[in-house]
């Protein structure tokens, strides 16, 4: 760990998803939160409200992963790489900046899988998430193959011309939703799906 360069007692920490590169939040550090966030590999911040170490997730459970720390030339401010384990924001967004364009990482599929996720974890009754889960493999085994089928339709539809780039982009939208379901039942990281895509491209 690199010894708290900061120019201040208190400076401006921005959080950063290393997969996606959206911003998640941003909090407080001194160089006791600093030092805390590297002793645990969980980030910390100083709450200025309450005047004490504050643990991001440390009541809700929606813990930041450290990944790395990296400042800015002037050292004034802290840019934080971490992995979110669960929504970021007090709203229950996975970010606190719902406005932020999508980046390479495709953001509203990272969305897509934080509530698909949270889904599973929690199981709410009345979901159709939920539904799908407690079928077991099957049950969102089956909706992929349909969706599949949908898409292949709707592709032939679009090239006779009696169907629009909406309808396309409706199919795949909903084969990809149920893909992740397939993930989610079977406790897969769809990281592992980018890892493969990369080595694919290697």
């Amino acid at each position: 760990m690199t010894p708290w360069p900061g120019t201040a007692e208190l400076l401006p920490a921005v959080v950063q998803d290393p997969e996606s590169g959206r911003v998640l939040m941003v909090g407080w550090m001194n160089a006791e939160s600093y030092a805390r966030t590297f002793e645990t590999g969980l980030v910390t911040f100083w709450s200025r409200s309450r005047g004490e170490l504050w643990e991001k997730g440390a009541t809700s459970g929606n813990r930041l992963e450290l990944v790395s720390v990296h400042w800015d030339c002037d050292a004034d401010a802290v840019l934080v790489l971490a992995r979110p384990a669960g929504p970021i924001c007090h709203t229950g967004s996975p970010t606190c900046f719902d406005a932020a364009p999508l980046g390479p990482g495709f953001g509203r599929l990272d969305d897509l899988w934080q509530v698909v996720a949270d889904r599973a974890a929690l199981r709410p009754t009345g979901s159709y998430t939920t539904a799908l889960l407690e079928a077991g493999p099957d049950g969102p085994g089956r909706k992929v193959a349909e969706e599949a089928l949908e898409v292949v339709l709707a592709a032939k539809d679009h090239a006779a011309g009696v169907a629009d780039d909406g309808r396309v982009a409706e199919e795949v939208a909903d084969l990809i939703y149920h893909t992740m379901v397939v993930l989610a039942e079977r406790d897969i990281d769809p990281r592992l799906v980018l890892e493969v895509l990369a080595e694919r491209r290697r």
